[in-house]
């Protein structure tokens, strides 16, 4: 049997991620979600969105992969991340984008064409003005990689 793409519910999306992400729970919204079938079975999952930094999309030209989730087959992560950057270019994007835990070697985006971009430094997401729940496991650094769509 070979990979097949199928489009999903931000719910099927979710509900593989809560099962299987080892550092990630489910996302709040998205533009669309994709999984990978081998036969009936979803062997992963790419949600995309708009980017979690909103100062980074001004213009709306660019999306983001905030999930990427496999059950280990091989191949899958490559083959989600090229179908999630096809997609975003028919819909008209510029420029897609994900960041990865910078202790990841990010393989699987560089076999589908991506490119490192550079690494983000370790903080959370709380501010005086805005109190956020510290996350320790996301107050790491993060590698950005990045697929230019035109």
């Amino acid at each position: 049997m070979r990979l097949m793409l199928w489009p999903v519910s931000l719910r099927v999306a979710n509900k593989f991620v809560a099962s299987r992400h080892r550092h990630h729970g489910p996302v709040q919204g998205y533009k669309f979600a994709i999984a990978a079938r081998l036969g009936k079975r979803i062997c992963g999952v790419v949600i995309v969105g708009r980017p979690v930094a909103k100062s980074e999309d001004k213009k709306r030209t660019i999306a983001e992969v905030t999930r990427l989730c496999s059950d280990g087959t091989p191949n899958v992560c490559s083959f989600l991340y090229a179908a999630a950057a096809r997609a975003c270019a028919a819909m008209g994007y510029t420029r897609v984008r994900t960041s990865i835990l910078a202790k990841e070697c990010g393989a699987s985006l560089l076999a589908a064409g991506w490119r490192f971009s550079h690494t983000t430094r370790a903080r959370d997401w709380n501010r005086p003005k805005r109190a956020r729940k510290v996350v320790p496991h996301l107050k790491v650094s993060k590698k950005v990689f990045i697929k230019e769509l035109s």
